[in-house]
């Protein structure tokens, strides 16, 4: 499989089924959950760290019906044959899966990422080596994440809404040398 088209989802109020509740799970709920997904867990038993998350919890066992309104599916159970079933019947329903550490049952993977402020950065190694991914993101975030580059992306926002709200566009602007004086110390 190639995951090669990178994309940021908005999945604020959006449906998503995750289907397993131990540590790994636990862990995607909370980033879907930050994204605002209207987040809906089954597995029979629940780690106690979807106590803090605003879930729909379903203590039992998957079901094909389980699918019904949702649109994107993570499973994340310790069962090859469950995350298996749940991804073949996601795939029928045309249904974007995610199946943790499984890309063969994946419509979709998901990289590491790291954030500051309104910039983020997605590593991927396309399934081969999540270690890897979340090596050169550790690095990122530490070495190129600055609270320099947290501050342009702020101060840039406004000047593109300024340049918007002038009714002008912000398609034919170079920013190179705006970018030079906020990142590089120039003009300052």
């Amino acid at each position: 499989m190639t995951f090669d088209y990178p994309v940021f989802l908005d999945l604020g109020g959006v449906p998503v089924l995750l289907v397993g509740a131990g540590n790994v799970a636990v862990r995607k709920a909370q980033g879907l959950a930050q994204a605002g997904a209207r987040l809906t867990v089954v597995a029979p038993r629940h780690h106690p760290g979807f106590d803090q998350l605003d879930v729909i919890r379903r203590r039992r066992t998957y079901r094909t019906t389980d699918l019904d309104g949702q649109q994107l599916v993570v499973v994340a159970t310790d069962d090859p044959a469950v995350n298996a079933r749940v991804a073949a019947d996601a795939s029928a329903a045309h249904i974007f899966v995610n199946s943790a550490d499984d890309p063969a049952n994946c419509s979709f993977i998901l990289p590491a990422v790291a954030r500051t402020g309104m910039v983020t950065a997605a590593i991927s190694t396309g399934g081969a080596s999540p270690a890897l991914a979340q090596r050169l993101r550790d690095t990122i975030a530490a070495d190129v994440l600055t609270p320099a580059v947290r501050a342009a992306a702020d101060t840039l926002a406004a000047e593109r809404a300024a340049i918007h709200a002038a009714g002008d566009s912000t398609e034919d602007v170079d920013w190179r040398p705006r970018l030079s004086e906020l990142l590089d110390g120039e003009g300052s």
